[in-house]
């Protein structure tokens, strides 16, 4: 059956791709915080700016277009913030289905190396235990690339979704901005 160094060697591939897969996520949370960083700084800035203007304030119409001057530009900014997280996120959920499915793959391809050489060292006459055996290994990964398929459709979808509703809430902030 599996000698010894296919043992280790598949432990070795093993904790090399859970080290590439940890690393790929530690890249996505560094690049989460530094976005966060870089808005931070980005609103302390603005709020200085904000502040002062509101200090220089002379009447209460000037007020109200200044607020809704500092309103549109703060829905954009949402906006962009919340697309460049979407975009760090699906990213990485991207780059980590790729190595999940890459190891899938080659997984299925070596459980069927299995399963072909023990029907190669099966008994006579266990013909048809071997054929059942293989034929539930095609239906499990035939479910697997069902699966995989209905979670790219659907992560198509809400990608979709995410990028109407954010266009419709710039949209909003601009049309009640102009109706003031």
């Amino acid at each position: 059956m599996l000698t010894v160094e296919q043992i280790m060697a598949s432990q070795k591939a093993s904790i090399e791709t859970l080290l590439g897969l940890t690393s790929k996520a530690f890249e996505g949370v560094e690049k989460i915080v530094e976005l966060n960083l870089t808005a931070s700084k980005a609103a302390l800035a603005e709020s200085a700016e904000n502040a002062k203007a509101m200090l220089s304030v002379k009447d209460a119409q000037e007020l109200m277009a200044l607020q809704s001057a500092m309103l549109q530009p703060l829905a954009e900014k949402t906006a962009a913030y919340s697309r460049h997280l979407y975009d760090i996120a699906s990213g990485s959920t991207a780059e980590l289905s790729k190595a999940l499915e890459g190891q899938t793959a080659e997984a299925q391809k070596k459980f069927m190396g299995l399963v072909d050489t023990a029907a190669k060292n099966a008994p006579a006459g266990s013909e048809s235990a071997v054929a059942v055996m293989k034929s539930a290994v095609d239906a499990a990964n035939n479910a697997l690339e069902s699966v995989q398929k209905a979670v790219k459709q659907a992560t198509e979808a809400a990608e979709t979704n995410f990028n109407s509703a954010t266009a419709s809430a710039v949209d909003a902030v601009k049309t009640g901005a102009k109706k003031r």
